[in-house]
């Protein structure tokens, strides 16, 4: 049976050695009396419902399952699921980083991210219940009227309804412009919302007495295309003015989808015939508010698979500790057993030591990330929130794509480690597995964030957006340029950086003669952009690491920083090299193969 200790050290480390995310709250007034006594009060009992409510109903939600009665619509979740999530309600826990002014607690986002790792490392079917439902908290915060405010925020923030994101039909995926559900304007100002949407994560369940589906449709008289998509509020339950529940909403569970992973959540095949709605945003606009889910969730998916990658990592680790096999290439280690343990052979290091990077590194990421998001909603700087929010737009793909095919990797790795038994359900280890293998599909495709983040965010702006962030690099470099002992982990990202805008530049002007360069260079670009982002977090890392051992500590968690950034940078980041070079293979190869493909 695996195990997971939530990485309360770690994440302490990277908010206040690394970021001192508290300096910079002190100047946002929402988060002024946010001191890092708090912060670690609250991840330390965050953990503890991680690792002793949800991880232990990981597996047997897997084998369980989610069951609908075809006849009622109603899905049953796993044994204990529901009683998890009351626990959850009871704590306070889905109102953690919510407005106040919605009953919400009002901690900075950074600290409901890290909630969210544990959760998802302890059990990511789960975890997405309540974790759906952020993404229509925030659409609605940004987009909904007063009235959708007060009737639904309220609710969605304390969990006592969650929320859902339906936007996938049979026919389209990730292209939206085709979708065919349509909206009828009723006299009273709602909506009569008709059509059938699939994969809706969370979508039915017994958690909650009402669910609110936020619905992508079009209006008689939309424009062909995604401008002519709108989104509605089509919940579950009709709400009353008084904020009762009315009668039911026709829009049901028709199916559930049978998948490979996250068997514990109810991945919903929605049927909707003539449910009631009303318009979030303007019409044919459904776009701009769906992107604020969008991006929410692909944050959210990246940290779904730091969480994955975390467990995974920590079960191989104590694993090869344990698991008794062959003798040491460089002589007997374990004098007194009959084999060496795993973890002295090379190979084996290579695998757990890939896990952990990708883990912290991910981690790194993902903890800077929320803090520019506060930063952009919070800061009093107008300067400062402006370069927030180009970071996240710039940083959102490499979150959703780079940490997803790196938890992919690093849970493939861990079950390796494992030999035979890593192939066995009662390690747990094929089950991360299984469930790491959807984070790279759904929420846009990790093809299509790379299409996004080298056209959209970067090509877009003729490479604005990554300048302001090749000026952090640029800025760390000045302040250790010539410290010798920083030179392994300066020169790389010194370097890299530097070729960067030759690369950018190289693959932009390509593109103009032909748009398919940059849909073949795209996804090694993004794995070469991860890399850089990667180097510049573990650099800083580093850079704490050898302050506090150069001030006399002896505290063995920074030996291990320094040894953990010296291989990612001598065996992960040297990707980069051969990346850059099949992306500037072009697209030929790629395109003139009919004959290949016949």
């Amino acid at each position: 049976m695996p195990t997971y200790t939530p990485p309360l050290r770690d994440m302490q480390f990277l908010m206040h050695e690394v970021f001192k995310i508290t300096d910079d709250y002190q100047q946002m007034k929402p988060f002024a009396d946010v001191d890092a006594d708090t912060i670690n009060a609250v991840l330390e009992e965050a953990g503890k419902f991680a690792a002793n409510v949800t991880f232990p109903l990981n597996i047997s939600g897997d084998e369980e399952g989610c069951v609908l009665d075809k006849a009622t619509h109603e899905v049953k979740t796993p044994t204990g699921f529901k009683e998890a999530y009351k626990q959850f309600i009871d704590g306070g826990w889905p109102a953690l980083s919510c407005d106040p002014d919605y009953g919400g607690q009002g901690l900075p986002f950074v600290v409901n991210s890290a909630l969210y790792e544990m959760l998802n490392s302890a059990n990511q079917a789960w975890t997405m219940y309540p974790g759906l439902s952020h993404g229509a908290y925030e659409a609605l915060h940004a987009y909904g009227t007063d009235e959708q405010k007060k009737l639904y925020l309220p609710k969605l923030t304390s969990g006592e309804w969650t929320g859902t994101m339906c936007l996938t039909e049979p026919h389209c995926g990730t292209d939206l412009g085709l979708l065919r559900s349509k909206a009828e304007p009723q006299a009273d100002g709602t909506y009569k919302i008709t059509g059938n949407k699939i994969f809706i994560s969370a979508g039915e369940h017994d958690f909650t007495e009402n669910i609110v589906h936020l619905v992508l449709a079009r209006l008689p008289d939309a424009p062909v295309g995604s401008k002519g998509i709108s989104l509605f509020l089509v919940p579950k339950f009709n709400v009353k003015a008084d904020g009762s529940l009315g009668e039911r909403n026709p829009i049901f569970c028709g199916a559930l989808e049978h998948k490979m992973g996250i068997h514990g959540n109810a991945t919903a095949q929605i049927n909707i015939d003539g449910a009631i709605g009303t318009l979030v945003g303007e019409p044919n606009k459904g776009l701009q508010a769906m992107f604020v889910m969008m991006n929410a969730a692909r944050l959210g998916v990246g940290n779904q698979s730091l969480g994955l990658t975390e467990v995974a990592y920590q079960n191989a680790l104590v694993y090869a500790k344990d698991r008794l096999q062959m003798r040491s290439l460089s002589g007997t280690k374990a004098k007194d057993k009959p084999a060496d343990p795993i973890i002295v052979h090379p190979d084996v290091r290579r695998m757990l030591l890939t896990a952990k990077a990708y883990a912290e590194g991910g981690r790194a990421l993902i903890t800077y990330s929320a803090f520019l998001i506060d930063k952009e909603l919070n800061h009093p700087d107008e300067k400062v929130r402006k370069d927030s929010a180009d970071l996240v737009a710039l940083l959102t793909p490499i979150v959703k794509a780079f940490v997803t095919d790196n938890g992919w990797a690093a849970t493939t790795m861990s079950q390796q480690v494992y030999g035979g038994h890593g192939f066995i359900k009662e390690w747990g280890m094929e089950q991360f597995v299984r469930d790491a293998r959807i984070n790279m599909i759904y929420e846009g495709t990790n093809g299509i964030q790379a299409l996004d983040l080298l056209g959209r965010k970067i090509l877009s702006n003729q490479g604005a957006t990554l300048r302001k962030f090749g000026k952090l690099i640029g800025q760390l470099v000045e302040e250790e340029g010539v410290n010798e002992k920083m030179a392994e982990f300066i020169n790389p990202i010194a370097m890299l950086g530097d070729q960067m805008t030759k690369f950018t530049t190289e693959i932009g002007f390509k593109g103009m003669q032909n748009p398919d360069e940059v849909g073949a260079a795209s996804v090694d670009y993004l794995r070469v952009a991860g890399h850089l982002v990667f180097g510049y977090f573990f650099a800083r890392m580093a850079q704490v690491a050898l302050r506090e051992i150069g001030n006399g500590s002896t505290d063995p968690f920074y030996q291990g920083k320094l040894q953990t950034a010296r291989f990612y940078f001598a065996k992960l980041f040297p990707e980069t090299a051969s990346l850059m070079r099949t992306a500037r293979a072009g697209s030929k190869s790629l395109m003139d193969t009919d004959a290949a493909l016949a």
